[in-house]
């Protein structure tokens, strides 16, 4: 059975061979805080393979902004934040730029919930309990019809969401290693059933594909 030192060290790999740019310098970086986290996530979730580290959007200030670790399906930023760099040794400067980070969250329809490095340190399971509590309030993805998609369509709102921007059909192929024609036979299926919307195009062919609204709030 894998452990989560496996897992994390899997995990990690994996996302810097497939960031490229700040988000590769950002997974670089000092991973302590984000792989403590990542421990808790691991107890409360049985698994951190779904997660995003450094996952990157643009902020309502137009520069770019990370998450530590983010779940594209539920929508939810996990931050491990340590005292010193957001409390003790904060600017004005650098706090006016993290509420703005939070707001742009907020924006973008994302939940967002942060943990001190001492809870996690002290208090793992009062971790796990709040992140079981926070779950509940939005269902259970396996309960929702989410589980009876087909492996291949949830892993294309998986990418999707993590995506931010539309994605197209060459995005899809890269995604699950597939040639096109499957992958726009899956493309239509999902528009079907209205968990993507076509973006763009006209009405025989879309050139690309954003996830619905239906899909957000079912997820």
């Amino acid at each position: 059975m894998e452990t989560f030192e496996q897992a994390f060290t899997r995990l990690l790999d994996r996302q810097k061979r497939e960031a490229t740019g700040m988000r590769r310098e950002m997974l670089e970086k000092d991973m302590t805080g984000t792989k403590k986290l990542c421990e808790i996530l691991w107890q409360a979730f049985g698994t951190i393979d779904e997660f995003v580290l450094e996952q990157e959007w643009v902020s309502e200030m137009g520069v770019k902004i990370y998450a530590d670790v983010y779940h594209p399906v539920l929508r939810i930023i996990f931050e491990a934040l340590g005292y010193v760099v957001h409390a003790e040794k904060i600017t004005r400067q650098r706090h006016s730029f993290e509420q703005m980070r939070i707001r742009s969250f907020m924006k973008l329809g994302l939940k967002f919930m942060p943990f001190s490095w001492d809870e996690l340190d002290q208090k793992p399971e009062l971790c796990v309990r709040s992140i079981y509590e926070f779950l509940g309030r939005y269902g259970n993805p396996t309960s929702n019809g989410w589980m009876d998609l087909p492996v291949n369509e949830r892993e294309i709102i998986r990418c999707a969401a993590a995506h931010v921007r539309p994605f197209s059909l060459s995005d899809v192929c890269g995604w699950l290693h597939m040639t096109p024609p499957p992958a726009r036979r899956t493309l239509r299926s999902l528009v079907g059933k209205e968990w993507i919307e076509p973006v763009g195009g006209g009405p025989q062919r879309a050139y690309q594909f954003r996830v619905t609204e239906t899909a957000i709030k079912l997820l």
